[in-house]
């Protein structure tokens, strides 16, 4: 997989990266019911998400798997609601994949 870096103006003039192979890895969790709805959510949608979501999708990432899976898996409602936009585009994704 060739390696894309996807980047974005930051407060006027600095240059956040994204390095788009990391995004992939870290969506990447070794539980086969999270790969299987954050890679292809990595691989096909975060390029085309705003620079606001990539960064909540950046932030989503940093939880631990067993809350991405209750949230993912519709059996529990994340603390921090800024995760619910985030987690309905991933069942998007999913459900329009299926």
């Amino acid at each position: 997989m060739p390696i894309t870096v996807v980047a974005h103006l930051v407060d006027g003039d600095k240059m956040q990266e994204f390095n788009k192979q990391k995004i992939f890895w870290h969506s990447r969790r070794g539980m086969l019911e999270l790969d299987l709805l954050l890679v292809p959510f990595a691989t096909d949608v975060f390029e085309s998400l705003s620079r606001q979501d990539q960064l909540l999708y950046i932030d989503f990432l940093k939880e631990e798997d067993q809350d991405l899976f209750s949230w993912l898996m519709q059996r529990a409602v994340p603390k921090e609601s800024r995760f619910e936009s985030i987690i309905q585009q991933i069942l998007a994704h999913n459900s329009d994949s299926a």
